[in-house]
């Protein structure tokens, strides 16, 4: 499917990270599902991560923020515009600087990652940008809804949620629920 090479500037070897059909596993086809998946954030298992290699920040929304027992009190102030869908300024509430943690023992991966905390309506609680690709070295596939990244004890890897990411998109999609309105 892909084979990406990860350039060694700081390591002595270099390390594949590939997709194949094993990776495959447990999928229900055909899908085009996003990758959302469970990482945890501040020492906290956050489910609903969405994975935007299109954003360049990395974004937690204020309701998971308060629900992770964190107060305003502990944000930066933040003059990051942010805009949605609809070209409208969202209101960035502040940063805040957090331990992120993907993969499993003993090829886990954690970085320190900063969040601009969000107050607005999501069926996410968060979503990761192109910095936390970059900080992780991570390849990412939204095929088998699959990412991989280099780890001190080889490659580590996190499985997005089939099943949550397509309930976050019909979740949005109701007129009734948080997300907005279908269209006519």
């Amino acid at each position: 499917m892909s084979k990406i090479g990860v350039p060694s500037k700081h390591s002595k070897s270099e390390m594949m990270l590939e997709f194949g059909d094993p990776d495959l596993e447990g999928l229900k086809f055909p899908q085009d599902d996003p990758l959302v998946f469970t990482p945890i954030i501040g020492n906290c298992p956050v489910m609903r991560v969405l994975v935007d290699n299109g954003d360049f920040m990395d974004i937690l929304f204020h309701n998971t923020f308060i629900r992770m027992g964190y107060n305003d009190s502990q944000l930066t102030p933040s003059d990051v515009p942010i805009y949605g869908f609809n070209h409208v300024e969202c209101k960035v509430e502040g940063a805040i600087q957090l331990p992120v943690t993907i993969g499993e023992e003993p090829r886990e991966g954690t970085q320190m990652l900063n969040f601009q905390v969000v107050k607005a309506a999501s069926t996410y609680n968060a979503i990761m940008g192109r910095t936390q690709i970059h900080v992780f070295k991570a390849v990412s596939s939204t095929y088998p809804i699959f990412r991989k990244f280099p780890t001190r004890n080889g490659i580590g890897e996190a499985k997005g949620d089939q099943k949550m990411a397509h309930g976050c998109y019909v979740a949005a999609l109701r007129p009734d629920r948080i997300g907005g309105r279908s269209s006519p």
